[in-house]
C-alpha cells in the first residue's frame, strides 16, 4: 500500500505528538508537517507551559528556556531520527530545531538522504 504525501505528513505529525507526550510529558497544541524535496519541516504551536511564558519575560529566562528545550530535544534526537526513518523509509542525515519564546512555536527540520516528495508523487 502506498501512502500519499498528505497521509505521510499526517502520520509524522501524529507520531511526533505522541513522542512529545511520552518523552516530554506534554504535547503541543498544534502540529503541521510539510515534506519538501528531501526536507521534512515540522511546525509545533503552543509548546510553552504557563511558567515558561512567564519566565520568558526576561532575557535570562528566555535564554534559559531556549537552552533547556534545546537540550531536551537533543537528548531525544536519536529516537526522533529513528521515528522519521521508520515512517519515511529514508535515512535522516541531520536534524535542526529552534524555539520562539515570543510565539511559543518550535520548528524541527529533518534532512533526508533522498527526495521523498518526488517519490510520493509517483
Amino acid at each position: 500500500m502506498t501512502v500519499s504525501k498528505g497521509e505521510m505528513e499526517d502520520q509524522i505529525s501524529r507520531a511526533l505528538t505522541q513522542w512529545e507526550k511520552e518523552y516530554l510529558g506534554r504535547g503541543s497544541v498544534a502540529v503541521k508537517t510539510d515534506i519538501v524535496r528531501n526536507i521534512i519541516l515540522i511546525q509545533l504551536k503552543g509548546i510553552l507551559t504557563p511558567a515558561e511564558k512567564n519566565l520568558a519575560s526576561t532575557k535570562d529566562g528566555l535564554l534559559s528556556i531556549k537552552r533547556i528545550r534545546a537540550d531536551l530535544i537533543e537528548s531525544g534526537s536519536d529516537q526522533l531520527k529513528k521515528m522519521i526513518s521508520e515512517i519515511t523509509g529514508k535515512d535522516v542525515i541531520s536534524m535542526h530545531t529552534d524555539i520562539s519564546t515570543r510565539t511559543g512555536e518550535r520548528v524541527i527540520v529533518f534532512l533526508l538522504n533522498e527526495n521523498l516528495e518526488e517519490e510520493l508523487r509517483k
